[in-house]
């Protein structure tokens, strides 16, 4: 089963020994950062550092002068890498050890863009802003975004892609300090206070016939008794949120937004994968971080199977958890596929982030049972020495 496993360009620069330890665990490609967001990674083996801060959201690649002159929303380049390209150091470092370099390129998510330009990120029911989350409903945001997909995903060398965060951005992200768990929203509450009310997304209700105000107002009354820890538990399970959004907004209202932002996000898609296409070779694989629940947001955007399925190579599922997890995840996309499509399992190796390296061999198993046909692994870079013995094992094991 083919394997590849994410990296940073971080993980290699430096290290003349990276490229080659990769290579040894047994995978044939790593899927490598060529666009990112703001992160603190350890750095557990690298002669030079141990940890690397990545301050901002950005490229790790010298980005286009001519196609980002004079545009307002435009890629930050990155400083905490040596040298001019580290990307492309880091990938022919891979390549030259045999490894076949995909990028992997994270779009709807960027603060530093949203703090510089907050009138382009998503606003919620009550005003707020999340700077994190860049409206994708906005004219001037799509168009940044099929343009980094475009950039970021066709590097030199690069057989594929995966765009990450190619859909709706919502509440749900890391932040120093947080202080946002003291009420359990689930993914109900997760939704309703990721419903976006800038002026496109208020245009577009009304466009379906809607009042915005009378909708924003609907959704302020739905979360009241969130907050004052009335409404049942929605189960965790994709089915289950969906019917608590439906209980809290009513099944036309919910069916209302669900148009809306299910028809904008198709858009997006369909618009960044034929850049893609249209700026690479023609066996360019081209493949989207995904859940199979339309309203689930985040990294792995919610999505209609056969949809992604019909613009895109496939996709890569978050597999992490029991055998029913991976079942909710793998089992609704199985019967749109083609001959072509590719269906990722991945999987958190590290096993300090929720990770389980020890039982990758018989979950990989339980994924191919399900109909995954590839395999990724979160993530080489973070991993410790003993995850990655881990992995080798399980790697042999499957082949």
């Amino acid at each position: 089963m083919r394997a590849s496993a994410f990296v940073y360009p971080w993980d290699v620069v430096g290290d003349p020994d990276a490229a080659r330890r990769i290579a040894a665990l047994g995978v044939q490609q790593v899927t490598l950062a060529a666009a990112y967001h703001s992160t603190r990674a350890l750095t557990p083996r690298h002669p030079g550092h141990r940890i690397v801060t990545a301050r901002h959201a950005a490229v790790l690649y010298p980005p286009s002068a001519e196609r980002w002159q004079g545009r307002e929303l435009r890629p930050y380049e990155q400083s905490w890498v040596p040298g001019d390209d580290p990307y492309g150091e880091a990938a022919a470092a891979l390549a030259d050890a045999g490894l076949e370099v995909h990028t992997w390129v994270v779009l709807a998510h960027n603060t530093r863009l949203g703090e510089e330009h907050p009138g382009i990120t998503v606003r919620n029911a009550y005003g707020d802003r999340y700077p994190w989350a860049p409206c994708i409903a906005r004219p001037e945001v799509r168009a940044y975004l099929v343009d980094l997909a475009a950039e970021a995903a066709v590097r030199p060398g690069a057989r594929g892609t995966e765009l990450e965060s190619c859909g709706w951005y919502g509440l749900a992200h890391l932040h120093a300090h947080d202080k946002i768990g003291g009420v359990p929203l689930g993914g109900a509450g997760q939704y309703l206070m990721s419903l976006c009310f800038c002026e496109s997304c208020e245009a577009g209700y009304a466009e379906l016939g809607a009042d915005p105000e009378e909708l924003r107002e609907l959704v302020v009354r739905a979360l009241r008794p969130v907050w004052a820890g009335e409404t049942t538990a929605d189960g965790g399970d994709r089915a289950g949120e969906w019917a608590e959004v439906e209980k809290l907004l009513g099944a036309d209202h919910a069916a209302l937004f669900a148009a809306w932002r299910d028809r904008i996000a198709s858009g997006l898609r369909a618009e960044a994968v034929a850049a893609v296409r249209a700026a690479a070779d023609e066996d360019f694989q081209v493949l989207l971080h995904a859940d199979p629940a339309p309203h689930r947001l985040g990294a792995n955007v919610g999505v209609d199977p056969a949809d992604v399925l019909a613009q895109a190579d496939g996709v890569v599922l978050p597999c992490t958890g029991g055998e029913a997890a991976r079942s909710g995840v793998l089992s609704p996309f199985v019967p749109y596929r083609t001959e072509r499509t590719v269906l990722a399992a991945n999987f958190t190796v590290v096993a300090g982030m929720g990770g389980s390296p020890a039982t990758l061999a018989r979950d990989a198993a339980h994924a191919v049972e399900l109909g995954a046909d590839q395999l990724r692994l979160y993530h080489a870079g973070l991993a410790s020495d003993q995850d990655l013995a881990a992995v080798r094992t399980a790697l042999a094991d499957l082949s």
